[in-house]
């Protein structure tokens, strides 16, 4: 049986594919909680909940020029590092999050990871079930579950099929998933022990050099590694990334300011940027 959380984040998706599948005609609040089955009132207060603001502020965040306007800031003040470096003091505690990544040495990851014992289990977010796992060094693959949980679990075997899995809560997962609380006051360092080519490990901790509420590019990604031919290959290891928001993937876009595919599907990735320009904006 779904859980209310996730109830209310199905909801929420469907509503965000239909304003933006009927956009020109700017659908009514009346019209959108018809479709998604339930009261205007009650779809007001449980997008409100879920976003912080209303579903007209929430759609604002989506527009072409709002992304376009976000990307041109970042690239006229370089506000990704400034924004790393300084913590933006008062805006949000997620510019002062610290995120440690280990890159797994060859023998803990060959031969299928027979050496490694991963601890996993299944958690709600704001955007759906989540499986996480962990090893004993730091969260090693998080992803959305959008179909059983048992496909989701062979889809983590099959990153480290010889490893000793064991269904437990552990305390590495339970504090990495006080990100997606309100009282990030509670979030300690989050470690990350992930297996990846050096190139994809720089990848990806460049990845967390963006701040919520802000946006990349591929070519901008590239750029900041020194090596700005490269937007292909890193187009490649934001795919490959295992670690599904935490490692924020969905916050790098098209150069024309289309928010573009996402592992995990684009409506997602577009509930996702909404959710945290939303939650960045009611920081200032």
């Amino acid at each position: 049986m779904e859980k209310q959380q996730e109830i209310n984040y199905n909801r929420i998706a469907d509503a965000i594919d239909f304003y933006r599948q009927h956009f020109k005609d700017q659908p009514s609040l009346d019209a959108v909680a018809e479709h998604v089955h339930v009261s205007p009132f009650h779809f007001q207060r449980m997008f409100k909940d879920w976003a912080g603001v209303t579903p007209k502020q929430f759609l604002q965040y989506l527009t072409l020029e709002h992304a376009k306007q976000v990307l041109k800031k970042g690239a006229e003040v370089t506000l990704l590092d400034a924004a790393f470096e300084s913590g933006l003091s008062g805006t949000s505690r997620l510019h002062d999050l610290f995120i440690k990544v280990e890159g797994m040495t060859p023998g803990e990851y060959k031969n299928g990871g027979e050496q490694l014992s991963i601890n996993y289990s299944f958690a709600e977010s704001p955007f759906g079930t989540i499986i996480i796992a962990s090893t004993h060094k730091g969260i090693c693959y998080m992803a959305f579950v959008d179909d059983e949980e048992e496909t989701a679990l062979q889809e983590l075997k099959n990153q480290f099929p010889n490893a000793k899995y064991r269904q437990l809560s552990d305390i590495i997962q339970q504090n990495a998933l006080f990100i997606f609380t309100q009282d990030w006051n509670k979030l300690h360092e989050i470690k990350l022990h992930l297996k990846g080519t050096p190139f994809q490990i720089k990848v990806w901790e460049a990845l967390l050099r963006i701040p919520m509420g802000e946006l990349s590019t591929y070519s901008g990604l590239a750029g900041r590694l020194n090596n700005p031919q490269a937007s292909r290959a890193v187009g490649s290891a934001v795919g490959s990334n295992p670690v599904a928001f935490l490692i924020p993937c969905h916050r790098v876009i098209k150069a024309n300011g289309e928010f573009g595919n996402y592992h995990w599907g684009p409506t997602r990735k577009n509930a996702m940027i909404g959710w945290e320009a939303s939650k960045f904006s009611s920081a200032l």
